[in-house]
């Protein structure tokens, strides 16, 4: 038995295993993740116009599935990366590639044109989600900010990456990189997480909101942790106490915490779309409010939850 006061290994290492399953999924060490990318930013050369195109650091790259870490998750902590996803045998794309190769150029390193050629990298392609080509994407500090698919005019690609400086750099110099500032306050709740205390983690987020409510990072590192915590506390009982009250809908919000605790995101999201078509009044209300808890958790980047959001709405409508 273990002392009062004094922490239970068996509990630490539950709550370790359940933050390494949901590693990928949520990504509840995300800001984390934000400031070592960051680092490794800082540390590569600016993006350069005067860089021969394709060359690492110019503002032309050819990415692969090697090099897509730095040049483009890396360096969108940088500046926003434009993903120009081709092939060889598309007309569409040789007719935008050459426009979008001359934008960058001209933006004198104010964004970075990262092309990747789906035939020599369908990992890539596939974990981009791509429909078809061209396909334009673009990344902002790690994540997808914006996209369109299929050939568009040159004004358009203009607009397309202006606004996409002014709303991610505001509007920053040609060659200027976006200050990154550390929050010292993080590093609590950074060590807990590392060590798998859950309660630390959740108290030191707390203290950050109380001084600072519009902090940037802890307000959803929070929900994800407290998310972390509904689902240890409900354990893999859960599932089967749900499957036993299908209408219960206290019981189906915890065997959903505990899926999506565990990383199966669209199982949790498939169990409340099954309770809101199901029930009516309150307990649909009810709910649809804690899918759309577990929609914040996930992030409005995540596709599945976008998919998940028109199943709701159709489910509701």
């Amino acid at each position: 038995m273990t002392r009062p006061g004094r922490p239970d290994p068996r509990a630490q290492a539950q709550q370790a295993q359940m933050a390494a399953a949901m590693a990928g999924a949520v990504d509840l060490a995300a800001v984390k993740a934000r400031s070592e990318a960051a680092a490794r930013a800082q540390a590569a050369p600016p993006p350069s116009a005067a860089a021969p195109a394709g060359a690492p650091g110019g503002a032309v790259v050819d990415v692969t599935e090697a090099t897509f870490q730095a040049e483009v998750l890396d360096r969108s902590f940088q500046v926003p990366v434009v993903l120009d996803l081709w092939a060889e045998w598309c007309g569409p794309c040789k007719q935008l590639s050459p426009v979008l190769e001359a934008l960058a150029v001209e933006g004198g390193g104010s964004w970075v044109l990262a092309k990747v050629d789906v035939e020599a990298n369908p990992a890539l392609a596939q974990g981009l989600r791509v429909q078809g080509i061209p396909a334009v994407k673009a990344v902002w500090q790690g994540q997808l900010v914006a996209e369109f698919t299929g050939a568009i005019p040159e004004e358009q690609a203009r607009q397309f990456v202006t606004e996409l400086v002014q709303a991610t750099t505001g509007g920053a110099v040609p060659g200027g990189a976006p200050e990154e500032v550390e929050d010292p306050r993080l590093d609590a709740a950074e060590a807990a997480l590392e060590r798998g205390d859950l309660a630390a983690a959740e108290a030191a987020y707390q203290a950050i909101l109380a001084e600072d409510p519009d902090h940037p990072d802890a307000a959803l590192a929070l929900r994800q942790v407290q998310l972390f915590r509904r689902a240890e506390e409900a354990g893999p009982d859960a599932l089967a106490a749900a499957d036993a009250a299908p209408d219960d809908v206290a019981a189906q919000a915890r065997a959903a915490d505990f899926l999506l605790g565990t990383g199966n995101i669209e199982a949790a999201f498939d169990r409340l779309l099954d309770l809101v078509r199901r029930t009516a009044g309150e307990e649909r209300n009810q709910a649809r409010q804690h899918l759309v808890e577990l929609f914040a958790v996930v992030g409005d980047q995540d596709p599945r939850v976008a998919t998940a959001r028109r199943q709701l709405t159709a489910a509701l409508f």
